[in-house]
């Protein structure tokens, strides 16, 4: 049935997040979608459409999935790097961005330190005077070696443990000593065995050792909301290896589940750090762009007349970061973009 010229339909207006372009029928909803969604510009996107996504995952889904938009893929296909994500503007640039981009692998822990891989505690000098002079290195990779205890073998046992600092040094590179025991080193993984754990360090003693590096002064329990001194720890799944430790870290200092694929600690320290330090180097604009300490302070300031009056661009502006973002070190909220 033709529409009547003198009676069009009334066009609905839709509200439309500026992050990931979500509509809604209602402002309120948009208002509560944006309270909830923590969007900011530290969240990962699509470097064609600029959609904000909830992790780099959920971006690659974005352009590689079966389900990803046309354009986005198509232009991901010619122009974009696997790696990192970025769509670069040339096939030429292209090419030279991924020479950069494809990180070296870590040379064996054999050719950087003495081959000691026996003894039980190997500290580097670089980090006992970093904790004296002050210098700025905010972050510390760690990774854990576990072999299995319990009747099957299944429960994880910390036995080995590596941390390494900005600069690749060895910050603590020691074996565990087991408190229940072992039933399977599972040595094809681990290249562990009954005598490397022989004369390995207490797990008390190894908490202690790990608390000084990472706390650096800081009370436990009392460190305050921007970190202090205490550092950032990055790894694979660093969570699962603090708890083997049976050891706690505040949750805003993890940056965690970088994945690595080879089964040794110190080699896995070194690609955690590298691709930690080229997470940090990515650039985005900065946080706050309002210069407005009400706007820079959250949804729960604005009553709910005032939100709805806001434009969704504003509402963006508002809105706070929950996301764990590289650039977020202990002294600076991000790193400004170009």
């Amino acid at each position: 049935m033709a529409s009547d010229p003198d009676h069009p339909k009334p066009e609905t207006s839709r509200h439309k997040c500026p992050a990931c372009y979500k509509q809604f029928n209602r402002k309120l909803h948009l208002i509560e979608h944006m309270k909830i969604s923590y969007h900011s510009v530290h969240q990962p996107r699509c470097w064609v459409c600029q959609k904000h996504c909830k992790s780099f995952e959920s971006v690659r889904e974005h352009i590689n999935s079966p389900l990803s938009k046309t354009n986005c893929s198509k232009i991901f296909v010619e122009q974009g790097c696997n790696l990192c994500l970025k769509v670069l503007d040339s096939p030429s640039a292209l090419k030279e961005h991924k020479q950069m981009c494809c990180l070296v692998a870590p040379a064996p822990l054999g050719t950087k330190i003495t081959p000691c891989i026996e003894s039980n505690v190997t500290m580097s000098g670089s980090i006992m005077d970093e904790m004296h002079n002050g210098k700025a290195q905010k972050a510390v990779a760690m990774d854990c070696e576990m072999v299995g205890g319990g009747s099957d073998g299944s429960i994880d046992l910390c036995a080995r443990v590596c941390l390494v600092d900005e600069d690749e040094n060895i910050i603590l590179h020691t074996y565990v000593q087991q408190q229940i025991p072992v039933t399977n080193y599972r040595y094809e993984v681990t290249g562990l065995t009954e005598d490397h754990l022989r004369d390995a360090i207490p797990l008390n003693e190894v908490q202690d050792k790990i608390k000084k590096i990472l706390y650096k002064g800081e009370s436990v329990g009392r460190i305050p909301p921007d970190g202090g001194k205490a550092r950032l720890l990055a790894g694979h799944d660093v969570q699962h290896d603090l708890d083997c430790l049976r050891m706690k870290y505040p949750g805003f200092l993890l940056r965690y589940n970088i994945q690595c694929g080879i089964h040794d600690p110190y080699e896995d320290c070194i690609s955690v750090m590298r691709l930690y330090k080229r997470m940090c180097g990515q650039d985005h604009q900065q946080v706050f762009r309002l210069g407005d300490e009400k706007a820079n302070s959250g949804f729960d300031s604005f009553r709910s007349m005032e939100l709805e009056k806001k434009a969704p661009d504003e509402l963006y502006e508002i809105s706070t970061s929950d996301y764990k973002c590289w650039c977020l070190d202990l002294t600076k909220d991000c790193n400004p973009g170009s």
